[in-house]
C-alpha cells in the first residue's frame, strides 16, 4: 500500500499538488475579502434598520444537546490492513463525530479511540451492488462486474461509508432491523455534518457562501452544488478537489495496474492521501483568511457606520442604472422560460415536506400521549422526570425521526433537473430534514417549559395529565403556526436556488459585458461595499421574486398544504411565554427524579454525562451484534425476532411461565382413592360422578402449584370457567351413555329389578372386567357363561366407572373399578360408607406419570390410551400478558 502511493505520489507530484492548490486558494481568497466587505455592510443595515420576519411562536433551545451520546453499540468494520472484520464499538456523541473504540471496556476507562470518522460529504450505502455502481461511475479504467466487490461481507447486511475523494469505511451487523438502526444513525450524522456552516456568525458565513458561489460561476458552474458539506474548511476543499480530480485521474489511472476491483482500490488510497494533504493545506489558509478579515472588521465597520447614507445612496444608484439594462430582458426571460414552471416546482417541493412535516406533527402527540398514559399508569409525577428527560431529547432520537425524514426521499425533481441545472434533490432533502428537527426541539422545548410552569403553580400535581393535555394542544397549535411559517420561507428560498442561476446563466452573455461601465459609478472609497455583480444579482432576484411570492401565496389557499394565509398573523399572542426561555434549562432528571428508587436514581447520575437513548429499550447482549444492554432493568421489547430467539431467553425462577414450565417437565404421583360402595342406579352413578369431579377439581385447585396470589384475575376467571365447563360435560357425557346403553342392551324387570348398567364378574375375577352374557340371549362377550340367579350373595358386581380429572394444566384420564352391591343393599351400604372405622384408610393408587412430547401429562401408557379411546384435550393457551412498548 505504501508502495503505491509513492510511486504515484512523488515529491515532483505532491509538488504540483500543492502548486495547483496554493493558485486556486488565492484566486477564492480575493473572492472572499470582497465578500466579507459586502456582508458586513448587509449586517449592519440589516441591524440599524431591522427588518425582522415574522415572530416564532414556539421557544428556541439556547443550551442544545451537549455532553451527550446519541447512539453508541458494537458494530462490525473491516479492516483493509488485515483484511479481515473486527468488532468494533460505536460511538455517536452529541456532535455527530462517530468515533471507534476497540471495545466497551476500552471507552469506558477512557482510553483513546481507534478512529473517528468525519461524515460531511458521505453517502450512507446497505448493498454492495450501490457501492460496486459509485466506483464505477468514479474511477475510470475498467468497470467491477455485479458480484465482484473489493471485500466480502461478514453479513449479508453491510452498511457502506462513501466518500468521492476520501477514504471509505465498511461496516456489517447481524440483522435487518440493525442495519436499519445504523443507516438512520448515520444517515443522522451525516445530515447534521453537512449542515455545518453556521449561521451564526451570520457574517461569515455569507461571506464565504456568496464567495464560493461566485468561484463556481466564474467557471460556468451554475445551479446547486452536492458538495457544499461540512464546514468551510471541508468545502473549500472539495472545491479544490473537484478542480484538481480530473487531471490527476488521468496522469495516475493509465497507470494503475491489476484487475478492475485492484485498481479501483489503488485510486482511492491515493485520492485519500491527496484529499488529507489538500485538506491541511486549505485549513492553515483558511485560518489566516479569517484573520486577516477579522483585523480590517473594526476599521471597516467604522466607516460604514460613518458613511451609511452616502453608501446606500451610490447602491440605489448603481442599482437603477442596472435595472434599467436588465429588468426588461429578465421579465422576459421568466415570462418565457420560468413562470409556467413555477407551480410544478413548488407541488414537486410541498407536497414531501407538508407529509414530513405533518409527521413531526404526529410523532409530538403521540410521544406527549405515551408520556402522560405512563404517569397515569406508573405513579403520576414521581415518574415526571424520567417521562420528561426522554421527551427531551425525541429531537435527537435518529431512528424515531427517521420516520419524518423518510417523506422527504419523495421528492423528485427529475423533469426540472436538466432544465434549471439542478445536481441533485440532496440539498432541498436535507435542508428541509434540519428545519424539522429544529421545529421538533423547539416543540419539545416549549412544552418542558410550560409543564414546568404547571409544576410550580400546583405542588401537589393532582391534575398533572389533564395539565399537560392542555398544555400539549397549546404546543400544537404554535407548532401549526411555526411549520408554517418555515415551510413557506423554505419553498421560497429552494425556489430562488433553482430558478436564479438558471436566469444568471441566461443573462451572462448579454449583461456581463456592461459591467465595466456600472463600476465607473461607484465612489473609489466606497467599492469595498457596493460591487456590481452583487447589484446585478440583486437585480435579477427582483425580477422573479414577485411570482415566486405570490406562487407561495396561492399554495397557501390549498388546505391540502396546511400552510396559514399571510392575513392570519399572530403577533406576540403569547407574551409572557418568551419570558420562560430566559431561565436556566431544566435539569429534569435531578430536579425530578424518583427518589423513592435510590439505585435508579444513582445509576441515572452516573450515566448522565454519557447516556445513549437508545439503551432504554434495547433487547439481549447479543455477541457481535449493536444491541446494547439496557440501561435500567426494564422487560425487553418484544420484536418479531423474539420468537425465533425465545427458546434461549431466561425467565425469572417467580414468574408465571417458569411455574408452567416446571409442572410440565416434573415427574409427580397422584393418588386417587378407591372407594367401595353398593350397586348404585345409574342416574345416582351419573350424579355422584359430576359431584366427585367438581370436588377433585376444586381439591386439585387448592394444590396445583400456582396459587392463585401468583396468578392475575384474568387468568384465575378463564381457568375457573374451563373447570366448570369441563365437569358439566363429564356429567352430561355419563347421563347420555347411560341411556344409549339403555336403548342398545334391554334388561327385563325379571332379571334385574332395576334397570341399571350390570358388568358381572365372579367374585376371584377382580383383575379385570369381564363381559357376560346376560339372560335374556343378548350377549355381554364372556368367556365363561354366567347366569345372573345362580350368583349367590357372595357373587360380587362391579360397575365400571370412568373418573375423569381435571386440573390447571394436567388431564389424567383413569378408569376405576368400584365394586357394588346387589339393589337391595345400596342404603346399608351407604350408610356404612358414611360411618368410616377408626384406623382404616380407603386404598389409594399410586400413578407415575412422565411428560409426553406434548407437554401434557399423561398417567397411563400409549397402548392403554389407544385401548380405552383416550383422546387429548388440549388446555386453552393462557391469555398473553399486556405487552409493554418500550422507547425503541
Amino acid at each position: 500500500m505504501g508502495d503505491v502511493i509513492s510511486s504515484h505520489l512523488d515529491e515532483s507530484r505532491r509538488n504540483y499538488i500543492t502548486e495547483c492548490t496554493g493558485k486556486l486558494l488565492t484566486e477564492f481568497g480575493k473572492l472572499y475579502e470582497e465578500q466579507y466587505g459586502v456582508a458586513l455592510f448587509n449586517s449592519i443595515r440589516y441591524e440599524i434598520e431591522g427588518n425582522g420576519g415574522p415572530q416564532t411562536q414556539l421557544l428556541h433551545r439556547k443550551a442544545p444537546l451537549k455532553d451527550r451520546v446519541i447512539f453508541s453499540g458494537n458494530i462490525y468494520q473491516y479492516l483493509e490492513d488485515t483484511k479481515k472484520w473486527r468488532n468494533r464499538y460505536c460511538l455517536v456523541p452529541h456532535h455527530y463525530g462517530p468515533v471507534l473504540y476497540e471495545n466497551k471496556t476500552t471507552f469506558e476507562r477512557g482510553l483513546q479511540p481507534r478512529a473517528g470518522i468525519n461524515c460531511a460529504g458521505i453517502k450512507v450505502l446497505t448493498s454492495l451492488e450501490q457501492y460496486g455502481d459509485l466506483m464505477n461511475a468514479s474511477v475510470p479504467g475498467g468497470k467491477v462486474k455485479a458480484g465482484g466487490a473489493q471485500i466480502k461481507c461478514a453479513t449479508p447486511f453491510p452498511v457502506i461509508l462513501w466518500h468521492p475523494y476520501s477514504r471509505h469505511h465498511f461496516f456489517c451487523v447481524t440483522n435487518e432491523k440493525e442495519q436499519e438502526r445504523w443507516s438512520a444513525v448515520f444517515q443522522d450524522c451525516v445530515r447534521h455534518s453537512n449542515d455545518g456552516i453556521p449561521e451564526e456568525p451570520r457574517l461569515e458565513s455569507a461571506a464565504f457562501t456568496d464567495s464560493v458561489r461566485l468561484y463556481r460561476q466564474a467557471r460556468d458552474q451554475y445551479g446547486t452544488w452536492d458538495m457544499m458539506c461540512g464546514n468551510q474548511v471541508q468545502v473549500l476543499s472539495n472545491l479544490v478537489m473537484e478542480d484538481l480530480t480530473p487531471d490527476l485521474k488521468n496522469i495516475i489511472c493509465p497507470k494503475l495496474k491489476g484487475k478492475p476491483q485492484e485498481r479501483q482500490r489503488m485510486w482511492m488510497l491515493i485520492s485519500d492521501t491527496v484529499y488529507r494533504m489538500v485538506y491541511e493545506q486549505t485549513r492553515h489558509f483558511y485560518e489566516g483568511l479569517e484573520k486577516r478579515c477579522s483585523e480590517k472588521r473594526a476599521a471597516m465597520e467604522s466607516q460604514i457606520r460613518t458613511n451609511m447614507d452616502q453608501i446606500i445612496s451610490c447602491k440605489e444608484h448603481v442599482s437603477n442604472k442596472i435595472r434599467a439594462m436588465v429588468l426588461p430582458k429578465a421579465e422576459l426571460c421568466v415570462r418565457n422560460h420560468v413562470q409556467s414552471h413555477i407551480s410544478s416546482i413548488l407541488d414537486a417541493l410541498m407536497v414531501p415536506t407538508s407529509q414530513g412535516f405533518a409527521e413531526v406533527r404526529d410523532l409530538i402527540f403521540r410521544e406527549t400521549t405515551e408520556m402522560n398514559m405512563n404517569l397515569v399508569n406508573e405513579g403520576g409525577r414521581e415518574k415526571l422526570g424520567e417521562q420528561m428527560e426522554k421527551l427531551s431529547q425525541l429531537a435527537y432520537h435518529p431512528v424515531k425521526m427517521q420516520q419524518c425524514y423518510e417523506k422527504m426521499d419523495q421528492l423528485n425533481l427529475e423533469g426540472l433537473q436538466q432544465r434549471f441545472d439542478v445536481g441533485s434533490p440532496a440539498v432541498f432533502k436535507q435542508r428541509a430534514q434540519i428545519l424539522m428537527r429544529e421545529q421538533m426541539d423547539n416543540a419539545v422545548y416549549t412544552s418542558e417549559q410550560l409543564v414546568h410552569q404547571e409544576l410550580s403553580k400546583s405542588e401537589s400535581g393532582s391534575n398533572l395529565c389533564r395539565d399537560i393535555q392542555r398544555i400539549l394542544e397549546r404546543v400544537l397549535k404554535k407548532y401549526d403556526y411555526d411549520s408554517s411559517s418555515v415551510r413557506k420561507t423554505f419553498f421560497q428560498e429552494a425556489l430562488l436556488q433553482i430558478i436564479i442561476p438558471f436566469l444568471l446563466k441566461k443573462l451572462a452573455p448579454t449583461c456581463k459585458a456592461e459591467f465595466p461601465r456600472f463600476q465607473e459609478l461607484i465612489f473609489e472609497d466606497l467599492s469595498r461595499y457596493v460591487l456590481v455583480e452583487n447589484t446585478y444579482e440583486e437585480v435579477v432576484l427582483q425580477s422573479v421574486m414577485r411570482d415566486i411570492v405570490q406562487a407561495v401565496k396561492d399554495a397557501a389557499t390549498q388546505r391540502k398544504h396546511n400552510l396559514y394565509r399571510d392575513s392570519i398573523v399572530m403577533h406576540n399572542s403569547d407574551p409572557n411565554l418568551h419570558l420562560l426561555g430566559e431561565g436556566p434549562p431544566i435539569d429534569w432528571s435531578q430536579d425530578y427524579a424518583d427518589h423513592s428508587e435510590p439505585s435508579y436514581a444513582n445509576r441515572q447520575g452516573r450515566l448522565r454525562q454519557v447516556v445513549s437513548m437508545l439503551h432504554e429499550d434495547e433487547g439481549p447482549d447479543i455477541p457481535g451484534s449493536c444491541q446494547e444492554v439496557p440501561a435500567q432493568e426494564r422487560i425487553a421489547e418484544v420484536t418479531e425476532d423474539s420468537d425465533v430467539a425465545g427458546s434461549c431467553q431466561e425467565v425469572p425462577a417467580d414468574s408465571d411461565v417458569a411455574q408452567i414450565r416446571g409442572m410440565l417437565i416434573k415427574e409427580f404421583d397422584m393418588e386417587i382413592p378407591v372407594t367401595t360402595v353398593s350397586t348404585v342406579p345409574t342416574s345416582e352413578v351419573a350424579r355422584s360422578a359430576a359431584t366427585e369431579e367438581e370436588e377433585t377439581t376444586s381439591d386439585k385447585a387448592q394444590s396445583g402449584p400456582p396459587s392463585a396470589s401468583e396468578r392475575s384475575n384474568s387468568e384465575d376467571e378463564e381457568v375457573e370457567k374451563a373447570r366448570l365447563l369441563l365437569a358439566s360435560e363429564l356429567a352430561r357425557q355419563l347421563a347420555e351413555e347411560e341411556e344409549q346403553y339403555h336403548a342398545d342392551v334391554h334388561i327385563t324387570q325379571d332379571d334385574v329389578t332395576h334397570s341399571e348398567k350390570y358388568v358381572l364378574h365372579s367374585s376371584d375375577q377382580t383383575d379385570a372386567p369381564q363381559p357376560v352374557t346376560l339372560k335374556n340371549g343378548e350377549i355381554a362377550h364372556s368367556d365363561n357363561e354366567m347366569d345372573p340367579e345362580s350368583d349367590q350373595g357372595g357373587a360380587l358386581r362391579y360397575l365400571t366407572h370412568r373418573v375423569d380429572t381435571h386440573a390447571s394444566l394436567e388431564i389424567p384420564r383413569v378408569t376405576e373399578i368400584l365394586p357394588c352391591h346387589p339393589p337391595r343393599e345400596v342404603s346399608a351400604a351407604l350408610e356404612e360408607e358414611s360411618q368410616p372405622k377408626a384406623g382404616q384408610h380407603s386404598p389409594t393408587h399410586v400413578i407415575h406419570s412422565t411428560p409426553d412430547d406434548s407437554g401434557f401429562q399423561s398417567p397411563i401408557s400409549e397402548g392403554e390410551e389407544e385401548g380405552e379411546g383416550y383422546t387429548e384435550m388440549p388446555v386453552p393457551a393462557p391469555r398473553k400478558r399486556d405487552e409493554i412498548n418500550t422507547q425503541f
